[in-house]
């Protein structure tokens, strides 16, 4: 099997909002979730630790996430920054108990990153080995002033998404329109001061230019797919895609379905009645090669866990070792032996190391 490294999960939301035991093989979490309704993907989940042993998946990029939301914003969220941030500690305290029980180990910096590496490489079995992972904030809201920044880095933080869905404290994102205000252009050159990397994800077209324009650090795209394969303001277009590798990106592909195939329906469409299969997420990814010229700037970002389960992922994907399933895939394609190793993990390490 090919070593994989996967550079967006929100395991921490899961465990903590889900009430997953994220411990257990997916099959028990789907079991334990009987009858349960008060989500979409109650008992459909596919990712797990063990899961992840499974499929060689050895580093993940892990997220934490806390919203806030002004009066006349509808969206769920907290209704303070401080709340926000609270709820982001829980999270990472969430990880650090997977690290006292040696399941997960937080990398933070190169050296980390090698002796990880060294680990999984050491050829003995993944049962009792521990998923590496980079800490990522997936929108900024709960940086509660730019003094939490360099908290939050000491803390491990090594990634952030300043948006995420609508308006944002420090820049808006999918479904929302507006430049980056004062606080989002301060944040930027903080991040940068610090060497935390830019996830251009879920940045609205406006803030995504002034990114783009402002910041001169280490940059990547977690879980993005295409605009001219799914129109959507979610997806990039093809500006956007040049405009990142041009900042030495690495681009990870989504398996959320209605980022992967167009015309979905939340809620009424299915996999496999819209033929959403692991193929689709690669057409994303193939096309981004075409732009770039090469295989230099895409991975894997899979959001599998990103609130949806086997009811909005590839149908040909089980849990989250079928990921194994893709180098064939790949090498269906035409791509070289070297193009999917570097597909699979081999591009991510390359930004890893230069922001590390």
């Amino acid at each position: 099997m090919i070593f994989t490294i996967d550079a967006h999960l929100d395991l921490s939301m899961n465990a903590m909002e889900w009430n997953r035991n994220l411990r257990l093989p997916v099959k028990e979490i789907r079991e334990r979730e009987a009858g349960q309704t008060d989500k979409p993907d109650r008992c459909k989940g596919v990712v797990s630790l063990p899961a992840l042993r499974e499929g060689n998946i050895g580093i993940v990029v892990a997220t934490q996430i806390g919203r806030f939301v002004a009066p006349d914003n509808p969206l769920p969220g907290w209704f303070s920054p401080e709340q926000a941030w609270a709820q982001t500690q829980g999270q990472l305290a969430w990880y650090k108990a997977m690290e006292d029980a040696g399941e997960m180990k937080m990398i933070r910096s190169a050296a980390d990153l090698d002796a990880h590496l060294a680990l999984w490489n050491n050829g003995a079995p993944n049962e009792n080995k521990p998923i590496g992972y980079i800490l990522s904030l997936e929108g900024a809201d709960s940086i509660v002033d730019l003094s939490y920044l360099e908290k939050a880095y000491n803390n491990g933080l090594r990634a952030i998404g300043p948006a995420h869905y609508g308006p944002g404290r420090y820049a808006n994102g999918t479904d929302a329109t507006g430049h980056l205000n004062d606080l989002g252009k301060a944040l930027l050159k903080e991040m940068e001061r610090l060497n935390i990397i830019l996830d251009a994800t879920h940045l609205c077209d406006d803030a995504f230019w002034d990114a783009m324009e402002l910041f001169n650090g280490t940059v990547w795209a977690s879980h993005n797919n295409c605009r001219t394969l799914v129109d959507h303001n979610r997806q990039f277009s093809d500006d956007m895609i040049k405009a990142l590798i041009a900042k030495g990106a690495v681009i990870g592909g989504a398996m959320d379905a209605w980022m992967m195939v167009p015309g979905w329906v939340r809620g009424q469409s299915t996999p496999r009645a819209m033929n959403c299969n692991l193929e689709k997420v690669i057409d994303h990814m193939d096309h981004i090669c075409q732009i770039a010229g090469n295989t230099l700037h895409i991975g894997l970002g899979t959001d599998l866990d990103g609130a949806f389960g086997k009811e909005q992922c590839p149908y040909d994907l089980e849990t989250i070792a079928d990921l194994q399933l893709m180098p064939a895939l790949f090498e269906k394609r035409g791509y070289s032996k070297t193009d999917i190793e570097n597909i699979m993990h081999g591009n991510w390490l390359r930004i890893f190391r230069s922001a590390l």
